[in-house]
């Protein structure tokens, strides 16, 4: 059987210029002689002693009518532009490969178009150098906004929307340009799911290499390393003191750099496949990201094209449970189970019934302790992991236990196993990656809670942040009500004084559909997190929206059904009980136990949604297109919390790439 690859060739070389090989330049005909013999040697035999192969149907489908080869009106365009980017115009006719990266206004973009640059121009060269049959095109950038600038802004509920916008974005540029090989690089924390999203539903090979995380800065007067958490932490303090804590916080660029969404995301993304394992702990600023990964990178992305090898033969069931354990080992954030669900819809899977079941999951975070101390729950940061190894280590780690599906493929076109046995990682250290045998913390991070607060389960508890205030697994609370962020953030504001020992603030409203856009809430819980540790107290958080990575504290969210359409934390009321055990796994309002008290309340609820023509009065009006599209689309955070309703159709026949599509 063919190969892409030299069918790609044979395709590149005949689109070229005339048909006859007499005619063309010596060096074009002894190519073309080596990719025939190529053809040869894998046919078994000569072409026309192979009864069972028919050369001109073969030849139809890679090559164009040579009358119709060359329409000036499309094609002069393309022909400037491979001028401009140092190629042959007579390669416009190869398929496209594109590079592509994620921009926004956030220190965590800025390294983006050096590294974009970088691999284009290994591009440029090795599609020259190497003759290779390939049309460069420009690089296309989509993105979303800084997490980090709106945390606790109305801006914020544009963070998980960035999610969506760019799949559209980068589906927009990989289909509307056709493009049949990518290199992406992504940044910040939704837009390289949205990134992947895309790249699984167009399903050409594709490789990923994160920009990188930021150093942390160094606090001047403690000589301690501090970072954007501990900015958000210093709300309550001086002026003065605010200052300094935001001058001194973030010293260079990149993403945030403890094990907040961005790292369990890139974490995630790397040990499904998609990236090789090696590129995800350097810092942005580290030189193998300009001087050593884009050929890795372009090393990895023909290989792919050779082997025929694409996104969903990679991102597989076993591959997203492979990457959901690594997120648990690690302590990862509780958006990994917003976005997994997404990223396997996209690959054609549903989540919780193919990966892992809500069951399975609080099973294996018993079983997986935490093997790394790092940030929001420990010290080090993504830096400091690197310095010992980075996420080869950890996986190796898990893969020597048995606990991963070494088998998958990678987008090295190594498996898993094979790919961490190049490695060759060293042994965990001890202080910063733990093993095994002795973790830094004995369960994993994450768990997943139902009870009458969450009748279908999904509400998520970052047990690796919780700072106290459980006893034997269980958290008992009073309920202090609000109906938005903002109500919750100007109360701590006023009168933090008044937020006692025990209590559980409940922010609801902000889910996905009722922001719309389920906003981060990682200005509350600092706040909060201060005020504990100021008082020696606790005071826990629920909400149907979601968390950074950052959060620590006793903190739930993913509360579902929303308040906004009526879910059971609409009925909770100031004073109500609320029950958090970990051991069976369980989130529960006392007094909704009672089924009259819970009918009274619904009926209330439903009786003031009717009055105000079907919204219920607390639920803020928007009028922003993006906003009025999540609010209308929205699904549970269960299904990922986007707009892409269902799962992902099988992977198309993609035809062998022969020019246009017409």
């Amino acid at each position: 059987m063919l190969d892409t690859w030299s069918l790609l060739s044979l395709e590149s070389l005949i689109a070229a210029g005339d048909h006859q090989p007499a005619k063309l330049a010596a060096g074009r005909r002894r190519q073309l002689r080596r990719v025939v013999k190529l053809i040869l040697l894998q046919l078994g035999g000569p072409l026309f002693e192979r009864p069972d192969v028919d050369i001109g149907r073969v030849l139809r489908r890679i090559t164009v009518n040579e009358a119709e080869e060359w329409k000036p009106g499309q094609d002069t365009q393309m022909v400037a532009t491979a001028r401009l980017l140092g190629q042959d115009p007579d390669k416009i006719h190869c398929p496209a490969w594109g590079v592509i990266g994620n921009l926004g206004d956030s220190i965590c973009y800025a390294g983006v178009p050096a590294k974009i640059e970088a691999i284009q121009a290994e591009l440029r060269r090795r599609v020259v150098d190497d003759d290779l049959p390939v049309r460069v095109i420009a690089p296309n950038f989509a993105g979303g906004i800084s997490d980090g600038q709106r945390n606790g802004t109305p801006q914020m509920r544009y963070s998980l929307i960035g999610r969506e916008t760019t799949n559209d974005g980068v589906c927009l540029h990989l289909e509307g340009s056709d493009v049949r090989g990518v290199i992406a690089v992504v940044a910040c924390d939704k837009p390289p799911v949205g990134t992947l999203a895309a790249i699984l539903e167009r399903n050409v090979p594709a490789v990923i290499m994160s920009d990188g995380s930021i150093r942390p800065g160094t606090d001047s007067r403690t000589g301690e390393p501090i970072d954007i958490i501990s900015c958000f932490q210093a709300a309550a303090e001086p002026a003065a003191e605010r200052r300094r804590v935001a001058l001194e916080a973030s010293p260079g660029h990149g993403s945030c750099g403890g094990m907040f969404t961005y790292n369990t995301m890139q974490s995630f993304i790397a040990t499904c496949g998609m990236e090789p394992l090696h590129m995800v702990s350097p810092a942005s600023e580290d030189p193998r990201r300009i001087k050593e990964f884009p050929a890795q990178l372009l090393d990895a992305l023909q290989l792919l094209t050779e082997r025929g090898i694409r996104p969903r033969d990679i991102v597989t069931p076993s591959a997203l449970r492979n990457a959901t354990l690594v997120a648990i080992a690690m302590g990862g954030s509780t958006n990994v189970v917003l976005h997994a669900p997404e990223l396997a819809r996209a690959a054609g899977i549903d989540y919780w019934r193919e990966v892992i079941t809500q069951e399975e999951f609080n099973r294996m975070a018993r079983k997986l302790p935490v093997l790394v101390n790092a940030w929001p729950f420990g010290r080090y940061s993504m830096v400091d992991i690197d310095a010992k190894g980075g996420l080869p280590v950890i996986v190796r780690e898990l893969l020597a236990a048995g606990m991963l599906d070494g088998t998958c493929m990678t987008c090295t076109g190594e498996t898993l196993a094979e790919q961490v046995a190049r490695l060759s990682p060293v042994a965990p250290d001890g202080d910063v990656i733990h093993p095994l045998s002795a973790p830094f913390k004995p369960t994993g991070g994450l768990r997943l809670l139902r009870g009458n607060l969450a009748p279908e389960g999904g509400a998520v508890i970052k047990l690796a942040g919780v700072e106290g205030g459980m006893e034997n697994g269980r958290f008992v609370g009073r309920a202090r009500v609000f109906d938005s962020e903002q109500a919750l953030l100007e109360e701590l504001t006023r009168a933090p004084e008044e937020f006692q020992h025990r209590d559980i603030a409940v922010i609801r409203y902000e889910g996905p559909r009722g922001a719309p856009g389920m906003p981060e809430m990682l200005d509350p819980t600092s706040r909060i997190t201060a005020l504990c540790r100021q008082r020696g107290i606790t005071i826990a958080l629920m909400t149907d929206a979601r968390f950074s990575g950052g959060s620590v504290g006793l903190v739930i969210g993913h509360v579902s059904p929303e308040a906004a359409q009526g879910g059971p934390i609409a009925l909770i009321e100031d004073g109500d009980t609320i029950v958090v055990d970990v051991n069976q796994d369980t989130l529960d309002c006392t007094e909704l136990n009672d089924a009259a008290t819970a009918a009274e309340r619904r009926a209330r609820w439903q009786a003031e949604t009717d009055r105000n023509d079907g919204t219920h009065p607390r639920v803020r009006p928007v009028s922003a297109r993006l906003l009025r599209r999540m609010r209308a689309c929205a699904l549970p955070p269960l299904q990922g919390g986007g707009v892409s309703e269902g799962v992902a159709t099988e992977p198309r026949e993609q035809a062998r790439p022969t020019g246009r599509e017409r």
